[in-house]
């Protein structure tokens, strides 16, 4: 876990929070001194974000924040739990390989060492994110099924639809702890359930963990709507 995946967490969370209007422009320099670091990780960021959907580049090369639905978010997501259970299914039909045995065990591992504090930091997130993102991909990976790995990475490109782009960051850190253990929970499952050549109770879990960000995107619009009400100003289209 680095500084890079620490900046990209709190961009994205500035960004669903609505701190930054949709068509408004990121300037470098500025988002690093927010966030208190320097410009080298922001535009490493930023690139990211562009590859997401949530930013788009403007004539003068600069970025700006896209403008996007809340409806857009929660169907990527779906999508992603339906693509996601296709392929977990696929590498429990097909056997888990040693190495992946073992890759995955890692994840599970970094999973359990990022969540143990008690209370969580930015770098715990970032910790996480990262751990997580290896976790969707090496099954991604081992699935076999090149339409199927293109059809996530197609998808991967709208608003939030990545599998850590929806981590939660922006509210109650005992409430976002909770739910990020039980999403851990059911990465243990889910291992589980591929080493016993559970095709469809590994698609079924892999369907269902999109829940976790179905959800947290619920609890940012709950959170933004609130905030609104005292600074409407501040406000980024992801009405339905």
């Amino acid at each position: 876990m680095g500084v890079q995946e620490t900046v990209l967490m709190q961009l994205r969370d500035l960004i669903l929070r609505g701190e930054f209007p949709p068509g408004v422009r990121l300037a470098e320099q500025q988002l690093a001194e927010r966030l208190g670091g320097s410009r080298t990780p922001v535009r490493a960021a930023l690139v990211t974000l562009e590859q997401e959907g949530l930013v788009e580049t403007n004539p003068t090369g600069g970025y700006v924040v896209r403008q996007f639905t809340s409806a857009e978010v929660a169907d990527a997501i779906a999508v992603r739990g339906h693509l996601e259970g296709m392929a977990a299914r696929l590498v429990a039909e097909h056997g888990v390989s040693r190495q992946l045995a073992l890759d995955l065990q890692s994840c599970l591992d970094e999973g359990d060492a990022a969540l143990a504090a008690t209370t969580l930091k930015v770098s715990h997130y970032a910790r996480y994110a990262a751990m997580n993102d290896r976790f969707h991909a090496l099954i991604l990976e081992a699935c076999g099924n090149r339409a199927l790995q293109r059809a996530v990475s197609l998808n991967d490109k709208l608003p939030f639809a990545p599998a850590s782009a929806m981590l939660p960051m922006q509210g109650s850190l005992a409430l976002d702890r909770d739910w990020m253990l039980y999403a851990h929970r059911q990465h243990h499952m889910l291992v589980q359930a591929l080493k016993q050549g559970a095709g469809a109770r590994a698609q079924a879990l892999a369907s269902e963990h999109t829940e976790v960000a179905q959800f947290n995107l619920r609890q940012a619009l709950e959170r933004r709507s609130e905030s609104e009400k005292s600074m409407p100003a501040m406000r980024l289209v992801i009405g339905g």
